[in-house]
């Protein structure tokens, strides 16, 4: 600092960058996820799944199943909340992009990814 310059003749100059603001997600609440999990762990305890990804954008929402780490997701439960009025918010995707199930209910939506019950 010079004799003519204070702390605060310096701090007037400085140029203040605010926060950046947060950009709004798409996501998954607790009782979509509830109802998610509760079938993931059934076909994980049958041995039919074994991991999982979650991925949140500004369109959509997406809880990925996968049968090994390594491998591309067996199926994809997204949550677009564009479609809520049209077809649905809720959608079911098989690993080759087909819709498998698309609906306003998600428990109902992902009734199509448990097996069918056998007579033993």
């Amino acid at each position: 600092m010079s004799e003519g310059e204070t702390a605060d003749s310096r701090s007037t100059g400085a140029h203040v960058v605010p926060f950046p603001r947060t950009v709004p997600q798409v996501s998954f609440h607790r009782d979509e996820l509830r109802i998610i999990l509760n079938l993931y762990g059934r076909m994980v305890a049958e041995g039919e799944w074994r991991d999982y990804t979650i991925d949140f954008t500004r369109e959509k929402a997406v809880f990925a199943i996968h049968r090994r780490t390594s491998e591309r997701p067996l199926y994809r439960i997204e949550k677009d909340p564009r479609l809520a009025r049209r077809q649905g918010a809720y959608a079911v995707i098989a690993e080759t992009g087909r819709i498998l199930k698309r609906g306003h209910d998600l428990a109902q939506v992902l009734r199509v990814l448990e097996k069918p019950l056998r007579v033993v």
